[in-house]
């Protein structure tokens, strides 16, 4: 029986759109050459990937020459939401607070990442990019 297909990343699709992200566009070679996996996946498997990918609605292609290039038509903050979104209405019964508060019981919280985390809350900026975070 085939698997149902998944709105949401797989590990494989995730490596590869990260590369994408960073990239901003990238043939399969291009995406290949940025991967970190060893051993290196088959040339055929990152077309089939970035085809699943496209079929999602996560990635387009144009055709320069012979080649493909492929670009992310979402963005990794919107992935992220997405994601987080998922997370809190299957695990979570849809509560950020029950989210925050496994996350503080799950593991110990520096002083310093504390006092971000108390920062942002007073603030009420939780809208800050993790990447303007000190």
């Amino acid at each position: 029986m085939a698997r149902k297909k998944s709105p949401h990343f797989t590990d494989a699709e995730l490596r590869l759109m990260d590369v994408l992200w960073k990239k901003g566009s990238a043939t399969v070679a291009d995406v290949l050459d940025g991967l970190k996996t060893k051993p290196a996946l088959a040339y055929s498997t990152v077309i089939t990937t970035l085809r699943i990918l496209e079929t999602k609605g996560y990635v387009s292609h144009t055709k320069e020459g012979r080649a493909f290039t492929y670009q992310p038509l979402i963005g990794r903050d919107e992935a992220r939401q997405s994601a987080i979104t998922h997370l809190l209405q299957r695990l979570f019964e849809g509560s950020p607070e029950l989210l925050v508060t496994s996350l503080f019981e799950d593991r110990k919280i520096g002083a310093a990442e504390m006092k971000r985390l108390r920062d942002l809350i007073e603030a009420g900026d939780t809208g800050k990019k993790k990447e303007e975070m000190p």
